[in-house]
């Protein structure tokens, strides 16, 4: 297991922290110098805050150890391709490297809609490797949603 893998998988079980809340299963942890220095994971609902996103968690924690608003040798693990807001974040942390386990086709920041990560215009462009652990991230979020399109079909015929 190569140090993707190893930090993906700590990323993993921060996303079944959220799956367990019944949030969509997003996790993240950002390391420095090969230690854990935040871990987050999606409580939107739970919070009902729509900044409680998992690498905003991650960046806060880490910002907090690191006694600094600048995360610039860390590399962040996170389940799911980025949104723009939290792409925005981790350009604006100056975040050296994310490793992104799948992408997000619908709503991802950091190559699938655009990708935030790399623009020229800003001051600071973020390395970015894709795919680590893709099936077990990806399989995560699929039996996720099955689960709840189940959950509120039940609901729905109980209520016919």
């Amino acid at each position: 297991m190569n140090q993707d893998e190893k930090y993906m998988r700590e990323a993993i079980r921060q996303a079944k922290k959220a799956y367990a809340l019944e949030e969509v299963p997003i996790g993240c942890v950002i390391v420095y110098q090969d230690k854990i220095i935040g871990r987050g994971y999606n409580r939107r609902t739970v919070d009902k805050n729509t900044l409680a996103h998992a690498e905003l968690q991650a960046i806060r924690k880490a910002s907090k150890k690191m006694d600094d608003w600048r995360l610039e040798d860390c590399t962040m693990y996170v389940t799911l391709e980025p949104c723009q807001m939290c792409s925005g974040a981790i350009v604006q942390a100056r975040i050296k490297r994310v490793v992104v386990g799948c992408m997000n086709p619908k709503a991802g920041c950091a190559g699938s809609i655009l990708n935030l990560l790399d623009m020229k215009e800003f001051n600071h462009q973020v390395e970015l490797t894709t795919g680590v652990l893709e099936e077990q991230c990806s399989g995560m979020m699929k039996q996720f949603f099955k689960e709840l399109r189940q959950k509120q079909k039940d609901k729905k015929k109980k209520s016919e």
